[in-house]
């Protein structure tokens, strides 16, 4: 049973309610912890009060361990409690996020301003990145990776067996949404770059910070350090005297040392300060990739690192393992300790370089592995909230049409549906029509449904086939004056940029909304005309968005080659009334004489 838009809301809305109830029991349970620890501490002055009064007593003393046992048991519980906890706020975030973005629009992860670009075929124009964009609509990646993946297939047309792959892996992932959530918890409190940190820190920085651990020597010592120090501690315990000053003196040498290769370890440790929890929760959604046997080749495909052996969460566990041990130094009482009879800091980096020459290889894999995810759960989230949407039909010859085209960007509540389609051969669709009736907004649709389909994404439609062009538009059209370009300039180099591309590739398709405003209107239409005909010579189908009537009267001369169609107006009582549906032939009713008359003037 296919799920509408009102049942999905309401089931993120139970989840939010469960999330709530959870969080506020798992509240509880941390002050009930804290009050227990509370007691215990309490509980262990009042023995030891009561061994000072009543003088040294077998059971007393025996006492004294129950509660520091059960405190330490409490501290363990306490701390996987608070792990439960922010786990639980974190997918809380995500149903409420998933909620918000269908009740009203608004998305918590990154908008894609800094991929915005003027210079892109299409990009800017069809809002692809930066505030209320596609990029805004569709982004669940917390990784700088993963949006980089995600900007990469909005910006270009894949070729149409990754476009088919991909349609089949975002189907798959859809089908396990409720899993995509937990995924996506997992890396909620995930700042974008440190996942970058941690590769270059794997791929360049490690393999030389820990060259100076691979003197055999000081691996050798390392190694027998623990079992040396146990050795002459009995001793000094047995034999006494000078014992403890050869132990001090041992303790002495093993400070030297750790103070010798500080720079060392230093570097080897900073690199991954406070980066345990970040990689267990890398290793939980790894875990989960592994765990699902996938049916999609495209999905198949990401597994590109040895199976055999260890999986790469457990080896990224041990490394998270590894890093927590090393943490140790952030005890200043316990750290002296550890590296005294221990050379617990030289133990780690020996540690680290044995996982290192294991390890990395497929671990950097595994971590590619969550970026591509992310990319891809993205495109599934949005499938799975919008039911209404289709896959479109990929064709191999030239090919567009569509069925209730809708902009994906607007609510479904305000949302008009057209229909359209490209004939056999390339044609040049003039699109006439008042201010305000819709055609930079069906422009828009038709170009942003196409970067969807590319995508390998499900379209606003009933139903969508077509083939596969090279968009390039021009609607939004920029003077700089940093530039010292004018509008007329920036028009001009905007028609070069789209002549050249339209020589190099015979499967563009372009979208031009009211071209040449910079100059006065009779070049405008000589300009637009001449335009038009070079995209007939060279066979490029576009729309073409134009208050000029004129160029409506282009298919006398280009019966095949010209389309007309309009969106119009209807006027009551004074009033317009849009009902932006695209109709066939060129536009008899302008709305500019009523617009003027608002502000006081009138045309005669």
């Amino acid at each position: 049973m296919v799920k509408t838009k009102d049942s999905i809301l309401k089931d993120y809305q139970n989840n939010i309610a469960a999330q709530e109830t959870r969080i506020s029991g798992l509240k509880k349970k941390l002050n009930n912890i804290s009050f227990s620890r509370l007691g215990l501490f309490v509980a262990e002055i009042l023995i030891i009060a009561a061994i000072i009064n009543l003088g040294f007593n077998p059971v007393l003393t025996g006492l004294l361990v129950v509660p520091f046992v059960l405190f330490l048991l409490l501290v363990k519980k306490q701390s996987a409690v608070q792990e439960e906890l922010t786990y639980a706020g974190q997918l809380l975030w995500v149903y409420q996020n998933e909620a918000n973005q269908l009740g009203t629009g608004k998305n918590g992860y990154d908008h894609g301003d800094h991929y915005q670009d003027e210079q892109h075929p299409y990009a800017s124009d069809l809002d692809i990145y930066g505030s209320g964009s596609l990029y805004a609509f569709t982004n669940r990646c917390k990784t700088e990776r993963g949006m980089d993946l995600l900007a990469e297939n909005l910006g270009r047309p894949n070729d149409k067996a990754t476009i088919l792959a991909r349609q089949e892996a975002i189907k798959e992932l859809t089908t396990h949404i409720d899993q995509t959530f937990h995924f996506r918890a997992e890396l909620q409190n995930h700042q974008p770059q440190q996942l970058r940190v941690i590769e270059r820190k794997l791929m360049y920085d490690l393999p030389e910070q820990l060259r100076f651990t691979n003197k055999a020597g000081l691996k050798f010592y390392v190694k027998i350090v623990p079992y040396l120090s146990m050795v002459l501690l009995a001793t000094a315990i047995i034999v006494g005297g000078a014992m403890w000053e050869i132990f001090a003196l041992y303790a002495v040498f093993h400070a030297g040392l750790t103070f010798w290769n500080l720079k060392n370890i230093n570097q080897v440790y900073y690199g991954f300060t406070g980066g345990a929890g970040l990689l267990t929760s890398f290793s939980g959604t790894i875990k989960w990739t592994e765990g699902v046997k996938w049916n999609s080749a495209y999905i198949k495909n990401l597994f590109t690192e040895k199976e055999d052996g260890l999986a790469v969460s457990a080896q990224i566990k041990q490394l998270a393992k590894i890093i927590e041990a090393f943490d140790a130094r952030l005890n200043v009482i316990l750290s002296t300790f550890l590296n005294l009879f221990f050379l617990w800091d030289l133990k780690c980096c020996m540690y680290l370089n044995k996982w290192h020459s294991q390890y990395a290889t497929p671990v950097m894999a595994g971590l590619a592995r969550v970026t591509a995810f992310e990319e891809l759960i993205s495109f599934s989230t949005v499938a799975y909230n919008q039911p209404e949407w289709t896959y479109p039909e990929l064709q191999d010859n030239f090919s567009l049409s569509a069925s209730a085209l809708g902009h994906p960007l607007i609510p479904q509540s305000t949302r008009v549906l057209n229909d359209f389609q490209l004939t056999v051969k390339p044609t040049v669709d003039i699109v006439t029509g008042s201010n305000m009736a819709g055609k930079s907004t069906f422009l828009r649709t038709v170009g942003i449904n196409m970067v969807l389909a590319f995508a390998g994404a499900p379209v606003c439609a009933g139903k969508m086939s077509l083939s596969i062009f090279h968009l390039l538009s021009y609607m939004r059209i920029k003077d700089s004056l940093n530039d010292q370009t004018s509008t007329f300039k920036a028009e001009l180099n905007r028609l070069k940029m789209i002549l050249d591309a339209i020589g190099m590739c015979s499967n563009s398709l372009v979208l031009i909304d009211e071209m040449l405003r910079g100059t006065n209107s009779r070049d405008k239409y000589l300009g637009s005309k001449v335009f038009i005909e070079k995209l007939i010579e060279q066979q490029t189908p576009a729309l073409f968005a134009t208050h000029d009537l004129q160029l409506s009267e282009m298919i006398a001369d280009y019966p095949e080659k010209v389309r007309n169609y309009h969106f119009d107006i209807q006027i009551n009582a004074g009033e317009m009334n849009f009902d932006y549906k695209l109709k066939h032939g060129p536009c008899t009713t302008f709305n500019a004489a009523l617009l003027l008359k608002e502000i006081g003037l009138t045309l005669n």
